[in-house]
């Protein structure tokens, strides 16, 4: 039975059940935290334990995992996650490696690699394998997916190299990608693309924010790769509403693409973004915007426009514990 790293350790693929694969706990700036944020709007304690609360909640729904791809450029830190989980043994949380940046790469890696002032093989791929085989810096924890990013500038030097980074991560290891795209720009393709150059198994590879488009001839254009959807903004409205993101899952279902689909809010328990703001203001601008909305709203939209519950456990279930095995 293959087995997948979670925060608490090991766990069977066939034990993930159904999997929310884009959910963030804290998008978090460090630095700005640590000179601007204690006393202010950030409260370790009171963040931990709201948490707790709503990963307990969406426990109830009957999630059982949530994939975090909270990385380097949104915050990750792990011990910090270690707590939570510690206090939700009924959910399953899965973090990542890699990269989030839109153009040039952080200053540690600036100057180290390939062709640069330090000439070396790129500390990028050292990083995530390590992440990924020998666990997170002294946490223990491993990750289990890879996180990159090609947004609306495209393939610029430095995203070029991190996804290149990426690829050679998941060819040395085998682990599965998610990367965030501008579906306004269709992105997406060109991930793709940079991706299959480098022997990447396009059948481990969700392509992120996919379901923000309602163009049926890109999407299929991705799965038809044997890429995964990521149907993953449900909340996000100002991106593309609900309804809409309800008619383009139900229209690929019918045409046979619900295996190759997955669905999510790309949410969070608190997300500097918004930094004081988050608590009050966010529920006005997006009030669906949540970690319930697919079990409260979307699940009984997308049965009453005729996908099957096969689907949606296909959805939920399936393609989730095949991108991980």
């Amino acid at each position: 039975m293959p087995t997948v790293p979670t925060v608490r350790g090991q766990a069977d693929v066939s034990d993930l059940g159904q999997t929310l694969m884009h959910e963030h706990i804290f998008a978090l700036s460090t630095e700005h935290k640590d000179n601007h944020g204690a006393g202010g709007w950030w409260d370790e304690e009171f963040r931990v334990a709201d948490a707790i609360g709503k990963l307990k909640a969406v426990a109830a729904k009957g999630v059982r995992t949530i994939a975090d791809p909270t990385v380097w450029g949104l915050g990750r830190y792990i011990p910090r996650i270690q707590r939570v989980a510690e206090q939700v043994p009924e959910l399953n949380i899965i973090v990542a490696t890699g990269l989030y940046f839109y153009d040039l790469p952080p200053h540690p890696y600036e100057h180290r690699g390939p062709g640069l002032l330090m000439d070396m093989p790129d500390p990028m791929v050292d990083d995530m394998v390590r992440d990924l085989t020998e666990g997170i810096a002294d946490t223990g924890v491993k990750a289990a997916f890879i996180k990159c990013v090609v947004d609306k500038r495209g393939l610029t030097e430095g995203v070029e190299r991190m996804c290149g980074a990426a690829s050679q991560a998941h060819v040395r290891t085998g682990a599965p990608i998610t990367v965030h795209t501008d579906a306004a720009t269709r992105s997406g393709l060109q991930a793709l693309d940079l991706f299959a150059k480098e022997g990447v198994d396009l059948r481990k590879v969700v392509v992120g924010h996919a379901g923000d488009s309602n163009d049926l001839d890109y999407l299929r254009r991705l799965a038809d790769t044997g890429a995964i959807l990521g149907m993953d903004r449900f909340g996000l409205d100002m991106y593309n509403p609900t309804e809409q993101r309800v008619a383009t899952i139900a229209a690929l279902c019918e045409q046979g693409y619900a295996d190759r689909m997955v669905l999510s809010h790309d949410a969070a328990c608190f997300m500097d973004y918004f930094a004081g703001e988050w608590d009050e203001g966010v529920p006005l601008v997006a009030p669906n915007w949540r970690y319930d909305h697919i079990h409260d709203d979307v699940l009984p939209a997308l049965l009453a426009r005729g996908v099957t519950q096969e689907q949606l456990d296909q959805m939920l279930v399936g393609t989730p514990a095949r991108y991980f095995s």
